[in-house]
């Protein structure tokens, strides 16, 4: 799936001669939170929904204001994580891109690329969801493979999905028959498992002893 096929050109970007009454009208019928701005196919910026509903002079131009764009897009090579990141870091649901000339080519829909990202094979097939921790400094992506594989398992993707106090969290997605295995293979190189898991035999083990421990007290 080419996530170009996503580029949209339904709504047509603005330039700094609409007035801000045209733009705020823009913003009411259309449910985004920035509007391109473009001039001669080139990207000026994004104005954003909040800024242009707070401006109270309805017959200025949007050139008076043009501090207030912000500065944001991605290329047309861009990822679907790429542009998740986007998406997050600018608090958007609207990301303009832009061609290898530099030139204005539509624009991208956060829920289209979500859709992407959901049915990709990374999430949609059936797999483990597995989370790791480790010092930062004393874990590696080959060792994690390296684990996963020489225990049967089919690794999917991975990714950090936390980073604080020196340490790591890891997330794996897993097609294995025996995930036990590949727990306890990553508990014997000091990860520290995050998720639970039904089959988690050390876990298990650990309930049988608290048990057992809190019968013999009750004696």
């Amino acid at each position: 799936m080419n996530i170009n096929d996503y580029i949209l050109k339904e709504i047509e970007a603005l330039n700094l001669k609409h007035t801000v009454k045209g733009a705020q009208s823009l913003f009411k019928n259309f449910p985004i939170t920035h509007f391109p701005v473009v001039e001669d196919a080139m990207l000026l910026g994004s104005f954003s929904e909040a800024d242009i509903q707070a401006l109270g002079n309805k017959e200025d131009e949007l050139v008076g204001y043009a501090h207030f764009m912000n500065s944001f897009f991605a290329d047309e090579k861009a990822t679907v994580l790429e542009l998740l990141k986007i998406f997050a870091d600018n608090d958007t649901n609207i990301i303009p891109v832009l061609n290898k000339e530099k030139k204005y080519i539509g624009y991208y829909d956060l829920v289209d690329v979500l859709d992407v990202f959901s049915t990709s094979p990374f999430m949609i097939e059936e797999s483990e969801t597995l989370i790791i921790e480790k010092l930062e400094m004393d874990y590696s992506m080959a060792e994690v493979s390296q684990i996963v594989e020489s225990n049967g398992g089919k690794l999917l993707g991975l990714y950090l999905s936390e980073k604080s106090n020196d340490f790591v969290q890891i997330t794996l997605k897993i097609v294995s028959k025996e995930i036990n295995e590949i727990i306890q293979t990553f508990r014997r190189y000091d990860y520290k498992i995050i998720s639970t898991h039904e089959n988690d035999i050390y876990l298990e083990d650990l309930k049988n002893r608290s048990e057992y421990l809190q019968k013999y007290l009750e004696m």
